[in-house]
């Protein structure tokens, strides 16, 4: 995949809410015939969408829930927002369960694709999604 696709698709899939995927494409579609590049299928979008880069957070820069849940890494550490997400609501309390709420929609939704959630963790977070509208 072409690199400016998958800039292209960061900028029309970042933000805290989740668009559409019709606007995705649409808009992705619409830089990929402009810059000359065969634009992704809609299947395409939903695999990038899975593995795109997410914002990435140091671990000294987080509340002091949410460092706890990130018990086994050094305060120097860069995390990407999806195992943020993992930890806090796999190991965290309540104040790193609501931070992690908070993410951007992409990182809960690559959160919710990984596997070893606890039974009770997998499901805070899915209900998180759910009401998000993810």
């Amino acid at each position: 995949m072409d690199r400016r696709v998958l800039a292209w698709l960061g900028e029309a899939a970042g933000g805290y809410d989740r668009p559409p995927m019709a606007d995705v494409l649409r808009q992705v579609g619409e830089r990929c015939r402009t810059g000359g590049l065969a634009p992704p299928s809609r299947a395409t979008l939903y695999k990038l969408l899975a593995t795109l880069p997410t914002p990435i957070y140091r671990v000294a820069e987080l509340p002091p829930a949410v460092r706890n849940a990130l018990y086994n890494l050094t305060a120097d550490s860069e995390v990407p927002a999806h195992q943020v997400a993992f930890y806090c609501f796999n190991y965290g309390d309540c104040a790193a369960m609501s931070f992690a709420a908070g993410l951007p929609w992409l990182a809960l939704y690559q959160a919710q694709r990984m596997p070893g959630y606890r039974d009770k963790s997998r499901g805070l977070l899915d209900a998180v999604a759910r009401a998000r509208g993810l």
